[in-house]
């Protein structure tokens, strides 16, 4: 049940029925009409902007045409009051009976609840992580870990068909670093003083069990061949060997990926994956020979002052053309990107969403243009930016970490911490946000803890079922049918409001997912647990408001079922999130 969707529709019927509007049908666009919670909860439950966006096409005044809707409107039994403000809002307050028949769908929808068909199965893809498997991910990669599985959890939950996809970057000069590198750790492990790390190679001591078992495999051997002969050898292992690292960070945080996709593929069989997707760029007149001028600034890469093969971005949306192909012949590696979004859309996926850290933002035009291109128009492409994550303890910096060699892992955080307080915190700024995570604050249990305090809620839940159980022995709760409890016996104000925050869910979800803004759901559910405990709180210095009163059941069971939803809800929400919700917290 959507409150707001079903107020939008009660709206829609009011509108349809008024004179002035079936005079005008084709002027007026409804579409334009929302239903919302007022800015001010003292406004009342519901607003609507109708008026506001329709006097105009109608030639009327807003507030004159706000209350000949509400004439309409106050007839509804469900509204108690009605209220025009400002330039024209038109705010209801609803009543006891609709709240309590709201409270009842709730616990009836049990984990169903808030789930949406707004995807309509429509395929998307999200990519995420896709860290250079040169060694562990460190907690640059988090954050857009975390921010790329719980938009993947959100767009399922309303309908979508999602696939998690991790793209291995396997193919790049990095590689080639990685296994040199390796191959000095074996050296060291068969005894060889390698002395300082060289600059340029990677010094983290996560390369020294790879070079022993190196040398348990080959022993001496690869010391006597070429480079061109050990190289290939290693660069297979050690790439096996940081995925496994990987994955098993992922896990650590509770991220699995559907798909593992090596950018080796598209270089295989002469790399006819690339070659094909330029060729069908060329074929629909997006590619050409010719030269670039020089950049403005520092020069990258793949600029070359002689002719190329371009791909003609400017004509879908960039700001220049884009090499595919070097004066060489060889492909660049914007090429294998053009191949790998093509890939994706012979895949059958209708959305790609990449998440991608700050530093990425140059990339964004390049990949939207290729999107235009590759598919005419008819696949989006979606490219959501993480900023950097600070990490503090007691407001200090944290040090970097020793066994890493420059940077702070991603397991180094989950193993301090804990994975539930890894994943909400980081979701507890919108991801366009740089973040600081403290690492004592997210460890104190207290309301300035969000992750404990949402957490507590749910586990205090439980708590009252099972000091409802202790009360009631008879009664089987778990059986028990809560969402006909309910009926006029939930009334307190207090209770009604907790109620009304319970009803949002389907619609933060909604606008969660269509904003692609999963941050949303970890406010929110602070706000229910804030909520909650509030009102639990009222009965320590009320006893009349308590949850549980042995002299009057009928009231407890409804109470309970009120429980029962403010439970359903924090789970939902959590399990979105990727963050367990316990029964039980010591």
């Amino acid at each position: 049940m959507n409150l707001f969707k079903d107020f939008e529709g009660r709206v829609l019927v009011a509108l349809e029925s008024l004179e002035r509007i079936r005079a005008q049908s084709d002027a007026v666009n409804l579409q334009r009409v929302a239903v919302e919670p007022p800015r001010d909860p003292s406004h009342g439950d519901v607003a609507t902007n109708a008026a506001m966006v329709l006097a105009k096409s109608l030639g009327t005044n807003p507030r004159e045409l706000a209350a000949e809707i509400s004439g309409v409107l106050e007839r509804d039994e469900d509204i108690e009051s009605i209220s025009v403000a400002g330039p024209g809002f038109i705010n209801m307050k609803l009543s006891p009976a609709y709240w309590q028949r709201t409270l009842s769908a709730i616990i009836a929808a049990g984990d169903e609840y808030g789930r949406s068909d707004i995807g309509a199965g429509a395929k998307i893809n999200v990519e995420y992580v896709s860290a250079n498997p040169t060694g562990p991910m460190h907690v640059g990669h988090c954050r857009g870990a975390v921010v790329g599985d719980t938009l993947a959890n959100l767009l399922s939950f309303v309908g979508y068909d999602v696939t998690k996809e991790y793209y291995i970057n396997d193919a790049g000069s990095q590689i080639d670093t990685l296994a040199r590198s390796v191959f000095l750790r074996y050296r060291e492990a068969l005894g060889d003083d390698i002395g300082e790390i060289p600059s340029g190679l990677y010094p983290g001591d996560y390369l020294v069990p790879l070079g022993r078992e190196l040398a348990e495999e080959f022993g001496s051997k690869l010391r006597g061949m070429t480079e061109d002969e050990w190289l290939p050898l290693v660069k297979d292992r050690a790439i096996d060997a940081m995925m496994k690292i990987i994955r098993g960070d992922l896990v650590a945080l509770n991220v699995e990926h559907e798909v593992f996709y090596s950018e080796r593929q598209l270089h295989a069989n002469g790399a006819k994956a690339i070659r094909e997707a330029i060729n069908e760029l060329t074929f629909k007149g997006h590619v050409y020979k010719g030269k670039l001028p020089p950049p403005k600034g520092q020069r990258p890469e793949d600029w070359e002052d002689r002719e190329q093969t371009l791909f003609k971005s400017t004509d879908v949306g960039d700001d220049i053309d884009r090499p595919l192909i070097k004066s060489d012949g060889s492909y660049t590696y914007f090429a294998a990107d053009v191949a790998y979004f093509h890939d994706k859309f012979e895949r059958g996926f209708e959305e790609m969403i990449y998440v991608l850290g700050a530093d990425h933002g140059g990339y964004v035009k390049r990949m939207e243009a290729v999107a235009k291109a590759v598919s005419d128009g008819e696949a989006k492409l979606t490219a959501l930016l993480c900023q950097l994550v600070k990490l503090y303890r007691d407001g200090e910096p944290v040090r970097m970490s020793k066994r890493s060699g420059d940077f702070v892992t991603l397991r180094d955080v989950v193993d301090e911490v804990g994975r539930d307080s890894v994943r909400f915190m980081m979701l507890y700024r919108k991801n366009s946000e740089p973040l600081d995570f403290d690492f004592a604050k997210v460890t104190e249990q207290s309301k300035d803890n969000p992750v404990f305090y949402v957490q507590y809620a749910h586990a205090r839940c439980h708590s009252i079922f099972r000091q409802a159980a202790e009360v009631f022995p008879q009664v089987d709760l778990e059986a028990a049918d809560l969402s006909s409890a309910v009926d006029n016996l939930i009334s307190d104000a207090f209770e009604i409001q907790l109620v009304a925050k319970l009803a949002e869910f389907p619609r933060i979800v909604e606008s969660a997912a269509a904003t692609h803004e999963p941050h949303k759901i970890v406010f929110y559910l602070y706000d229910v647990a804030s909520a909650f405990h509030a009102h639990w709180n009222r009965g320590k210095e009320k006893p009349e408001l308590r949850f549980v009163n042995e002299t009057k059941p009928k009231l407890s069971m409804a109470r309970l079922g009120l429980v029962r939803a403010v439970a359903t809800v924090l789970k939902s929400g959590l399990t979105i999130t990727g963050t367990n919700a316990p029964a039980e917290m010591r």
